[in-house]
C-alpha cells in the first residue's frame, strides 16, 4: 500500500501548523502583554516614588543649608552670644543633625527605589522584546502559510522559540537580557 502525498497535502500540514503556531504565540503575546502592562504600571509607580524621594532630600538639604546660614550671621552679628543665643545655636546643631540624618536616610531610599526601577525595566525589556519576536514569528507564519514555505515556518519558530524565552524570562524574573540587543533598538 503506498501512500502519495500530495502537494495538496502537504499545504493541508503546513496550514495546520502554521494555525496551531498562530494560536499558542497569540495566546502568549495576549498573557504577557498583561504582564508587560502591569510592569510598566509598576515603574510608573516607581518613577514618581524616586522623584518624590530625591524631592524630599533636597528640601532636607535647603533646610539644612539654611540653618547653616543662620549659625553662619549669628556668628557674625553676635561675637559674644549670649545665654539664650547658645540655646538657639544648640537648636540648630539638632536640627542640623536631624536634617543631615534624614536628608542621608532619603539618598538611601531613593537609591534603592532607583534600582527597584531598573529591575523593573529590566523585564520591561524582555517583554518589549517577547512581543517584538513573537510578532515576526506571526508574520512569517502567515508568509509561510500564503507561500507553502516549510522553511519559513522554521524561521518563523525560531522567533518564536526566541520570543517565548524572552517572555519566560519576563515572567520568572530571569536576569537573561540580550544588552547589545537592547542597546541596538534604544
Amino acid at each position: 500500500m503506498e501512500v502519495e502525498i500530495t502537494s495538496e497535502g502537504r499545504t493541508r500540514s503546513l496550514n495546520r501548523a502554521v494555525a496551531i503556531t498562530v494560536v499558542f504565540l497569540s495566546v502568549f503575546m495576549a498573557v504577557a502583554k498583561i504582564k508587560d502592562d502591569n510592569v510598566v504600571q509598576a515603574m510608573q509607580v516607581a518613577k514618581a516614588d524616586i522623584v518624590d524621594t530625591w524631592n524630599e532630600y533636597q528640601a532636607a538639604r535647603l533646610k539644612l543649608h539654611m540653618n547653616e546660614q543662620t549659625q553662619e550671621i549669628l556668628k557674625i552679628t553676635l561675637p559674644s552670644p549670649s545665654a539664650q543665643m547658645v540655646a538657639k545655636e544648640a537648636a540648630i546643631e539638632a536640627e542640623k543633625a536631624r536634617y543631615q540624618a534624614r536628608s542621608d536616610a532619603l539618598a538611601l531610599k531613593a537609591k534603592d527605589l532607583q534600582a527597584s526601577y531598573d529591575a523593573l525595566n529590566l523585564h520591561d525589556d524582555q517583554f518589549d522584546l517577547a512581543d517584538a519576536a513573537l510578532a515576526i514569528s506571526l508574520s512569517l507564519a502567515a508568509v509561510a502559510a500564503l507561500t507553502g514555505m516549510w522553511w519559513l515556518l522554521f524561521i518563523s519558530w525560531g522567533f518564536g522559540a526566541f520570543g517565548f524565552v524572552m517572555g519566560a524570562a519576563g515572567f520568572a524574573g530571569w536576569s537573561l537580557h540580550p544588552d547589545w540587543l537592547v542597546a541596538l533598538l534604544t
